[in-house]
Formats: C-alpha cells, sequence, structure tokens
C-alpha cells in the first residue's frame, strides 16, 4: 500500500499556517502543520513522503538551518521556501543546497499548488531511487565474499575464464559461483547485473 504524499506546513505565524491549511485541504491535499523548525525536527517526518512548504525567517533555528539539517541527513522531502523578506543572496543559496522553489509572501495559490505538485513528483522519484538502491544493497550484503569477488570482475566484463585466472581457482567453480550471485542478485542477465552496479554506483555518487 502506497502513503499518500503530505504537505508539510512550517511557518511561525499562525494566521498564515490557518490560511495555508485552507488552501491545501480545499484543494484535497493532506497537510500537518508546525509552527516550529524544531517542532517539525522532532516529528519524525524527515523522510516521510510528500513536501515540505517551510518559512524562510522564523525564530530559533531558520528556514534555512532546517535545510541545512535535513541535507546532513539525506532526506529525500524536497522543499519549498515561502519568505515575505527574502533576498536574491537567500534564495540562490537555497537553491544551491537542493531547495524545490523558492516563493515570495503573499504566496499566489495556483503557483504555490504547482510547486507542491512538482515537489510530489520529485519527491516520489527520489524515494523509488532510493528504495532501489537498498534493495540492491541488501543483496549485495548476502553474498559470501569469494561472491561478492566474482561479482565485481563479472560486472567489468570479464568472462568466467578471466575470472578463473584471477582468483586462481577453477572456471566451473567460478561458473557455480556465478549462477548463485544471479540467483541472489535477482539478474536475470549480465546486462541487468551490469545495470544494477552502475545504478548503485550513481545513486552513492549523487
Amino acid at each position: 500500500m502506497t502513503t499518500k504524499p503530505r504537505v508539510f506546513l512550517v511557518d511561525d505565524q499562525d494566521a498564515i499556517l490557518k490560511a495555508l491549511s485552507r488552501l491545501l485541504i480545499s484543494a484535497e491535499l493532506d497537510v500537518t502543520s508546525f509552527h516550529s523548525a524544531q517542532d517539525f525536527l522532532d516529528s519524525g517526518n524527515t523522510n516521510a513522503p510528500g513536501c515540505l512548504v517551510l518559512d524562510l525567517a522564523m525564530p530559533g533555528m531558520t528556514g534555512m538551518n532546517l535545510q541545512q539539517q535535513l541535507v546532513s541527513m539525506s532526506s529525500d522531502l524536497p522543499i519549498i521556501f515561502l519568505t515575505g523578506n527574502g533576498s536574491i543572496d537567500s534564495s540562490v543559496q537555497a537553491m544551491k543546497m537542493g531547495a524545490q522553489d523558492f516563493l515570495t509572501k503573499p504566496v499566489d495559490s495556483d503557483k504555490l499548488l504547482a510547486a507542491i505538485q512538482t515537489a510530489f513528483a520529485s519527491n516520489q522519484q527520489a524515494r523509488q531511487v532510493r528504495a532501489e538502491r537498498d534493495d540492491v544493497s541488501l543483496r549485495i550484503a548476502s553474498l559470501t565474499p569469494r561472491e561478492h569477488e566474482v561479482l565485481l570482475l563479472i560486472s567489468e566484463g570479464k568472462l568466467n575464464k578471466q575470472v578463473a585466472d584471477h582468483m586462481g581457482i577453477a572456471e566451473k567453480t567460478i561458473k557455480v559461483h556465478r549462477a548463485r550471485v544471479m540467483s541472489k542478485m535477482g539478474a536475470k542477465s549480465l546486462a541487468a547485473l551490469i545495470h544494477q552496479m552502475e545504478k548503485l554506483k550513481k545513486s552513492t555518487l549523487s
């Protein structure tokens, strides 16, 4: 069962929270509101499906501070910043750190709803990539040390004989290890196995 994405609103002004909540609920979106960045961090929703609509300037932990925290936690939650006094410098910095969008108050409802839908799509894609990466990592962890070595060599395109020569064991033994590797990795072909490893490498580097 897929969890419906949710909009997490964070703003220290109660009137703004209420107004935005009414707008989003009228658009049939699920919404949870927080009066501070710390409240959101404490809620345990940093990796929930959805997006974060975040005020830039708040007492205590600012919106930018929260963004930095989420980046350090490798959170996939996209951020849409709202500000009444945002500068070009702050918006550029927020975008460089991965913010999805940067809107000024009073926010245009159509622009906000469009930004949220874009953020939802971005989050869904990021969560799918993470799930695929985690699945491959778990499969790799199930390999024995020798099977892992065989995996690395065959994913480089080496033939069974070349792997056998490299490891100093019989080619027929390599064939057994290779079959076990393919089974544990859930790969039906060498091309599929190489694709898995390339995706894992790209997601690790990104």
